[in-house]
């Protein structure tokens, strides 16, 4: 099998912002927001409504330099819907190993959620490009780093509950990149105001910033 590879804005920042609102009409100004601070790797979740049309516009307007998926992604029909859209990426809160294993095949990068030793190994065997830790924060950085002990070839994305404080935490436990949300856009999506997606750039700059400290730090030591 010809595992896809790690979404490459995912692999160069370790962030991937988590698009999710009660409905999408304020993604693209939080996108946009979010690609000029220097966080490239954006997943619109399903949940959302008009995720798909927003998808598009964001893929089209931001160009190939930022990467979008779809997020919540729990059955073949949505797989099929979001590459129609666009999406470069899949993410998804559970394990199932048709929709990784069809997405593999097609060469997208799956990022599957999983918690214990036995769902992260099924969802890698399936073809997962990372497996992504969720929820992250109900065992938080020591349980990803007793994941790793016995599996270290996974990588592992945190997800859930991970705040901006918490981010350097889970990279310094092994994951290969943390997945945020509502912690980082804290409103800007329901009213992109200037003022809202000023302070959103402020937060995008803080979490990078605290990312790239972890990866320096690791690169020295290493």
């Amino acid at each position: 099998m010809e595992r896809p590879p790690v979404t490459p804005q995912l692999g160069r920042t370790r962030v991937m912002a988590i698009l999710r609102s009660a409905d999408a009409s304020g993604l693209p100004a939080v996108a946009r927001t979010l690609a000029e601070a220097g966080i490239t790797c954006l997943e619109v979740t399903l949940t959302t409504a008009g995720a798909l049309d927003a998808l598009a516009r964001i893929r089209a307007e931001l160009g190939p330099d930022v990467a979008v998926g779809a997020g919540t992604v729990l059955t073949g029909d949505q797989a099929r819907d979001a590459v129609a859209a666009g999406a470069e990426f899949l993410v998804a809160p559970v394990v199932d190993t048709a929709v990784v294993r069809n997405a593999a095949d097609r060469g997208i990068p799956c990022y599957p959620g999983a918690w214990t030793p036995t769902e992260v190994w099924q969802a890698w065997r399936a073809g997962a490009a990372a497996v992504k830790l969720f929820p992250a924060s109900t065992g938080g950085p020591g349980h990803l780093r007793q994941l790793r002990a016995p599996l270290p070839e996974i990588p592992l994305v945190a997800v859930g509950g991970v705040g901006i404080d918490e981010a350097r935490q889970y990279l310094e436990a092994g994951a290969r990149a943390v997945g945020i949300g509502s912690p980082l856009l804290r409103g800007a999506d329901r009213d992109p105001a200037p003022q809202a997606l000023d302070a959103l750039t402020a937060r995008a700059r803080t979490l990078l910033d605290a990312v790239g400290a972890t990866a320096r730090a690791g690169e020295a030591t290493a």
